[in-house]
């Protein structure tokens, strides 16, 4: 059991972890304000301070001991966790299921924009004088695209709670849209079964790495 190697793990996932979250949670807030509703901006929530959107349980104790279990049995790293969701009124927004697609695309989008900062900061690090920083920047950086790309990816799924889920809600008539919402109280345990099935791996990392793949061309990246 190389404790080291675990250690090191966690620091160089653990600050894109939780701005990868900040951002996708307060873009949530922003976008919500944007459109009329005020619920997140009153409860403080619109706001980059990740000690307002972390969850204790779900934030740092689910993704620390599955990154650790899974370095130690697999060697390699596996995340999985949640922030405290930013509460949203809909029906407070100027145009309920319109402005909805935007609020819930918000999220995804900021992590998207975040995978291309960290794709950024490679670029960055590989054409700077080499020193004792490059390294560790480079690992955190690729950490900080993938923590992201995962993060926009899984919550593009069309499965309610998830921002996909609402996006759907949104886009679809409202004959449909209304049944499909009510999915919604069993959305994580779909997710659950998926996940623990392995069909939700087959759904997404294709995906992922396609994504990835255009982020890190799109600088000229080999990574």
């Amino acid at each position: 059991m190389d404790f080291d190697s675990i250690i090191q793990g966690i620091a160089i996932y653990a600050l894109p972890v939780i701005l990868a979250i900040t951002m996708h949670e307060a873009a949530h807030g922003y976008v919500a304000k944007h459109f009329g509703d005020f619920t997140a901006f009153n409860a403080g929530r619109i706001s980059l301070n990740p000690a307002r959107h972390i969850d204790p349980v779900g934030t740092i104790l689910v993704p620390a001991v599955l990154f650790i279990i899974s370095k130690m049995t697999m060697g390699a790293g596996f995340l999985f966790g949640w922030a405290k969701p930013v509460p949203v009124n809909f029906s407070n927004l100027r145009h309920p299921k319109q402005d909805m697609l935007w609020v819930a695309a918000a999220g995804p989008g900021a992590n998207l924009l975040m995978a291309f900062f960290w794709a950024l900061l490679i670029k960055l690090a590989m054409i700077l004088p080499i020193s004792e920083y490059t390294k560790p920047v480079i690992l955190m950086s690729i950490a900080g695209i993938e923590i992201n790309v995962i993060l926009m990816v899984l919550n593009l799924l069309p499965l309610p709670p998830l921002d996909g889920g609402r996006m759907a809600v949104s886009l679809l008539p409202h004959r449909i849209a209304y049944p499909f919402s009510r999915i919604e109280p069993y959305g994580f345990m779909i997710l659950l079964i998926l996940l623990i099935s392995g069909v939700l791996g087959v759904i997404v990392w294709p995906m992922v790495n396609l994504v990835k793949l255009m982020i890190v061309s799109f600088f000229g990246l080999y990574i």
